[in-house]
C-alpha cells in the first residue's frame, strides 16, 4: 500500500469499543497486553508479553518496525495502517496509532491502539468507551474540540488541576484553571490545528490551587484528530508530571553557575559577594555571607567559642549580601561605596541594628578583631548576633539550620527583606571547609513562594561548601600573599637615595604574579666622594624562595659596598660569599630539605661605580649581561665587559673595565628576563632589540624606564625582569677644588688657610673650623705616615667632602688614648666632627675622607 493510502486511511473514523490497547518498551518490546488484544489477535497475556512488535505483524509489515519506532522517537507518534498477524495465523487489517506514554521518574513506554479495519460502524465518542480504553492510564489524557472546549478526559487529569472528567465538559481551560497560563498552551493547540504537525515534549511551569506556593511543571503533547475528509475534529493531548526532573535540571543549572562564577578571583569578599550572586533570586530572595573579619585578613580563624563565650554577642563582617531585585550590599560589588538608595539604606540597616545588633558591646565576643570602622568608610559593614541566635549556633556546632514561615518582629537576626514580603523561610549554613568554620550563610525565601525543604538544604550544603573552598583558598592566598609584599618592602629599595651623581629610575616586574616576588633586584648605593654603585642582578629560581635568596645576596653585596672595593674586587668577595651560603645550604639539607629555588649560587650580578667629578665609570659582571649606554645623542652602545663566571661556580678572576661616561648619558642595567630568548636566539639579536627599544624610548626617564619594559616584555613573562636607568651628571668646576701639597709639615697651615678661603667663597664660612681641623689632623696624618705626593680635595654636594691622596698603602686606625698620652687623637675628632669618614684604596695609594652636613656644622 502506498504512503498517500495510508495517510488516508489514518484518517478514517475508528470504534474506540473495539480498540485494543497494548504497551511497548523503546526497543518494540510488548510489556502489558490486555483482553481487547487478546480479542483482535488470539493471543493470551502469557504468550504475547516478551514479543517483538515485528513478531504481531505479517512479514512484510514486520520490517517496517524499526522505521516506525524511530519516526515515534522522532515525532512523537505515528498512525498508518498495518497487518497484523493472529495466533491462528490469519492476518488482520488494523489501523494503527502510537503514541507516548513515559512516566517521570519511569521507564519510557509507547502506548498501541489497534482497531480493525473490518466493519467499524464510526467513532462513538462515549465517555465508557473512552474509560475503559485510557481510564486506566498514569498520565492525564484530554481532548477538545476545534473551539479548545473540552469534549473527554481522563481521570488521570484531575491530579493536573480543574476537577474530575465531568466537570470539565464543555469547558475551556481557563474555565476549569483560572490561575493556569491557559493561553500559552491553547496557543500550542491552535498552532496543531492550523499545521496539522504535532508538538511534542511542551514544558509548562505554573501552580497548583492545592499548593499555590510549590512551582510545578508539566510536560503536555498534542496532536491533531481528523475527520475521514481530513478536516480537524480537534486536539488530544496528554499531561506529565515532570516536576522532580524540573527541579533536578534547576538545582544542577544553579551548580553549575556557582562553579563558573564562585572562585573568579582571590578576593575574599568578592568570593563571598560571589555567593548571593548565583543563589539570588532563583534559589532565594535574600542571602547574607558572614565571615570573621580574622578570615577576611587572611588569618586562621579562632576556635569555636565555649558554652559561657556564646552567651555574648558575636561579632562578624558582611561579605557578601544580594537581595531579589539587585540589591546588594557589603559585598564585593559595594566596594566604591557607590550604590542605589536600597543599598546604602541596607548598609545603614546593618550598621543600626539589623541582625540583632546589640548597641551596648560590653562583653562582646570579637571573632575578628576591629575592622577599624571600615562599614562607616565605604567597606564591608559589621553585623552582630546575639548570643543565642541560630546564626551563632551554626557558627559553633558546625551544622546547619532549617525554620519555616520565620517571623522578622521577633527574630532580630532576620535580614531585612524587600519591601511586600511575607513571613520568610529560613536556611543557615555554616562555611566550612578542610574541618573548620570560617563563617554562615544565611538563605531567606519570601512567605509567598514554597519553604525551603530538606532537598533544598542538601542544595544549599554543595553550594556552600564549593563557596568554602573558594573562600579558603582565597584566604590562604591573602596570608602568604601579604607575608610576601613585607617580604618585597624589605628586600627590594623602598626609594632610591637622593645624590648628585646620577638620575635614576627602576622597573621590576615578577614572573610571579601571584607574590609579586621573585630574585632579581636593583640597587643604588652612595659611596665615598660624591660616588654611586649602581648593581642589577638574579638568583635562581622564582618566588618567594627566589626572593629569600635574592635578600642574602643584596645584604651582602651593600656590605661589600661599604669596603670601598674595586668592582672586580666586590664581585670577588661576593663569589666567595655566595659559596658559603650554598655550603651551609647543603650542611642544612640534612636536616631539614633545601627550598626549591633557595640557593644562592648560579646568582649573576652587575657592578658599576660612577663617578661624577671627572664621569668615570669602572664596572664588572659576574655571569651578566653588559650594560647599554645611550648617549646624550640618543645612540646606543654596549659596553665591551668582560663577562665573569655566575656567584658561587668558581672559575678565572673577575676583571673590570672603566670607560668616560659624558654627562647626560644613560646607562641601562638590566637581568636577562628583559631579553626572553626564542627559537632564533642570539646575543646580537638580544642587543639589536634592546637597542631599537631605547632609540624609541624618550621623554623623563620614568616613563622611558616602563616604555623599555613594555615594548620588550609581555605581561606575563616567564622570568623576572630588573630593569635600572640612570642618566649620568656632572659636579661642575666650580663645586671641586682640588690642591697638591708638600709632604712637608709647613703644608698643614698653607692647607688649613686654602680651605678656609675656598669654604668662604662658597658660602660655608660656619663650617670653616671643623673643616680645617679635619683638614690638619688628615694632611698631617699624611705626612706622618704615609710617602709620595699629597692631594688635598674638597667636594661641595650634597654634603662638604674632604679628601687626603697619600701613597700609603696601610689604612688608618682610630684609636682611644688615655687622657695622659700626647697624641693619637687625630682621627677621634674627624670622627666627632664629621658624619663619617673612611679609607678607600687606589693603585697608587688610598683616599682618606670625611663629610660634613652642609645643614648641621656640628656634623
Amino acid at each position: 500500500m502506498g504512503t498517500h493510502d495510508e495517510d488516508d486511511v489514518a484518517r478514517r473514523r475508528f470504534d474506540v469499543a473495539d480498540t485494543a490497547p497494548l504497551l511497548l518498551d523503546t526497543r518494540g518490546v510488548v510489556t502489558s497486553w490486555t483482553r481487547d488484544a487478546e480479542r483482535l489477535l488470539g493471543y493470551r497475556a502469557v504468550e504475547a508479553v516478551g514479543m517483538d512488535m515485528s513478531d504481531l505483524l505479517a512479514h512484510g509489515d514486520a520490517r517496517r518496525v524499526p522505521d516506525i519506532l524511530e519516526r515515534c522517537r522522532r515525532e512523537g507518534g505515528w498512525a498508518g495502517l498495518l497487518s497484523a498477524r493472529r495466533g491462528d495465523g490469519r492476518p488482520v487489517p488494523v489501523m494503527a496509532r502510537i503514541t507516548s506514554a513515559h512516566e517521570p521518574g519511569g521507564l519510557a513506554r509507547w502506548l498501541v491502539m489497534l482497531n480493525e479495519m473490518g466493519d467499524a460502524p464510526g467513532w462513538n465518542m462515549s465517555r465508557s468507551v473512552l474509560e475503559q480504553m485510557v481510564g486506566g492510564a498514569p498520565i492525564g489524557i484530554a481532548i477538545v474540540d476545534t473551539d479548545l472546549r473540552y469534549v473527554w478526559s481522563n481521570a488521570a487529569l484531575a491530579r493536573f488541576g480543574g476537577g474530575p472528567p465531568e466537570r470539565r465538559l464543555g469547558l475551556r481551560m481557563a474555565d476549569v484553571q483560572p490561575g493556569l497560563d491557559s493561553e500559552a498552551i491553547e496557543a500550542q493547540m491552535r498552532r496543531v490545528l492550523e499545521s496539522g504537525e504535532p508538538v511534542v515534549g511542551y514544558e509548562h511551569l505554573g501552580h497548583v490551587r492545592a499548593a499555590p506556593h510549590r512551582e510545578t511543571a508539566h510536560m503536555l503533547s498534542f496532536t491533531r484528530l481528523d475527520d475521514d475528509h481530513g478536516r480537524p475534529m480537534g486536539v488530544y493531548y496528554t499531561v506529565v508530571d515532570i516536576t522532580d526532573r524540573h527541579r533536578a535540571r534547576q538545582r544542577l543549572a544553579l551548580l553549575d553557575r556557582a562553579g563558573r562564577r564562585i572562585g573568579s578571583s582571590l578576593d575574599i569578599a568578592r568570593t563571598a559577594q560571589e555567593l548571593a550572586d548565583v543563589a539570588v533570586p532563583g534559589f532565594a530572595d535574600v542571602v547574607t555571607v558572614d565571615l570573621p573579619e580574622r578570615v577576611l585578613r587572611g588569618a586562621e580563624p579562632m576556635p569555636g567559642p565555649t558554652a559561657d563565650e556564646t552567651r555574648a554577642p558575636v561579632r562578624l563582617i558582611r561579605a557578601g549580601h544580594r537581595t531579589a531585585g539587585g540589591s546588594e550590599a557589603g559585598g564585593a560589588g559595594d566596594r566604591d561605596g557607590s550604590g542605589d538608595p536600597h543599598q546604602e539604606q541596607d548598609r545603614d540597616r546593618n550598621r543600626d541594628g539589623d541582625a540583632g545588633r546589640v548597641p551596648d558591646r560590653s562583653g562582646e565576643r570579637d571573632w575578628g578583631g576591629d575592622w577599624g570602622g571600615e562599614g562607616e568608610r565605604g567597606g564591608p559593614p559589621a553585623v552582630v548576633y546575639r548570643g543565642d541566635s541560630p546564626p551563632v549556633r551554626c557558627l559553633v556546632t558546625g551544622r546547619p539550620w532549617r525554620a519555616d514561615r520565620l517571623d522578622g518582629a521577633v527574630e532580630e537576626w532576620l535580614p531585612s527583606l524587600p519591601a511586600g514580603s511575607e513571613r520568610p523561610s529560613a536556611l543557615i549554613v555554616p562555611v566550612r571547609a578542610r574541618g573548620t568554620t570560617l563563617g554562615v550563610t544565611v538563605f531567606l525565601r519570601d512567605g509567598r513562594r514554597e519553604p525551603f525543604d530538606e532537598d533544598d538544604l542538601a542544595l544549599a550544603e554543595d553550594l556552600v561548601s564549593r563557596a568554602a573552598v573558594c573562600v579558603d583558598n582565597a584566604r590562604r592566598y591573602t596570608r602568604e600573599r601579604d607575608a610576601a609584599l613585607v617580604l618585597q618592602r624589605n628586600l627590594l629599595p623602598r626609594r632610591l637615595p637622593e645624590q648628585d651623581a646620577v638620575e635614576v629610575s627602576a622597573c621590576y616586574r615578577p614572573a610571579d604574579e601571584l607574590t609579586g616576588l621573585g630574585g632579581d633586584w636593583y640597587d643604588l648605593i652612595p659611596l665615598s666622594g660624591a660616588r654611586v654603585a649602581l648593581v642589577v642582578g638574579e638568583v635562581p629560581g622564582f618566588g618567594i624562595d627566589a626572593a629569600a635568596a635574592m635578600g642574602r645576596v643584596r645584604t651582602a653585596v651593600r656590605t661589600l659596598a661599604a669596603l670601598d672595593l674595586r668592582p672586580e674586587e666586590i664581585l670577588a668577595h661576593l663569589d666567595d660569599q655566595v659559596a658559603r651560603m650554598d655550603h651551609e645550604e647543603d650542611v642544612t639539607a640534612g636536616v631539614r630539605p633545601r627550598a626549591e629555588g633557595a640557593q644562592a649560587a648560579g646568582s649573576a650580578c652587575v657592578y658599576v661605580v660612577y663617578d661624577p667629578v671627572d664621569g668615570r665609570c669602572v664596572m664588572a659582571a659576574a655571569g651578566h649581561p653588559a650594560p647599554a649606554v645611550v648617549g646624550p645623542d640618543g645612540d646606543v652602545t654596549f659596553v665591551e665587559l668582560p663577562q665573569g663566571p655566575p656567584l658561587g661556580a668558581g672559575g678565572p678572576p673577575f676583571e673590570s673595565t672603566e670607560v668616560i661616561l659624558p654627562e647626560g648619558s644613560t646607562l641601562a642595567l638590566h637581568t636577562d628576563g628583559l631579553l626572553a630568548r626564542g627559537e632564533q636566539w642570539t646575543a646580537d639579536s638580544d642587543r639589536e632589540r634592546l637597542r631599537r627599544a631605547l632609540e624609541q624610548s624618550a621623554g623623563a626617564l620614568d616613563l622611558r624606564c616602563r616604555t623599555v619594559i613594555d615594548a620588550l616584555v609581555p605581561a606575563r613573562p616567564h622570568d623576572d625582569v630588573a630593569l635600572l636607568m640612570a642618566r649620568t651628571r656632572r659636579l661642575s668646576a666650580d663645586r671641586v677644588a682640588d690642591w697638591v701639597l708638600p709632604a712637608e709639615p709647613a703644608a698643614v697651615a698653607e692647607a688649613r688657610k686654602t680651605a678656609s678661603r675656598r669654604l668662604a667663597e662658597w658660602g660655608l664660612p660656619e663650617l670653616s673650623f671643623t673643616t680645617e681641623l679635619v683638614v690638619s689632623e688628615l694632611v698631617t696624618n699624611a705626612i706622618r705616615y704615609a710617602t709620595g705626593p699629597i692631594r688635598l680635595r674638597l667636594i661641595r654636594e650634597r654634603t662638604l667632602i674632604c679628601e687626603v691622596f697619600d701613597g700609603g698603602a696601610t689604612a688608618p686606625h682610630l684609636r682611644h688614648p688615655r687622657a695622659t698620652d700626647e697624641g693619637g687623637r687625630g682621627l677621634l675628632l674627624v670622627s666627632q666632627v664629621s658624619r663619617r669618614w673612611g679609607t678607600r684604596f687606589l693603585p697608587e695609594g688610598k683616599v682618606i675622607w670625611a663629610e660634613q652636613s652642609l645643614t648641621d656644622p656640628g656634623g
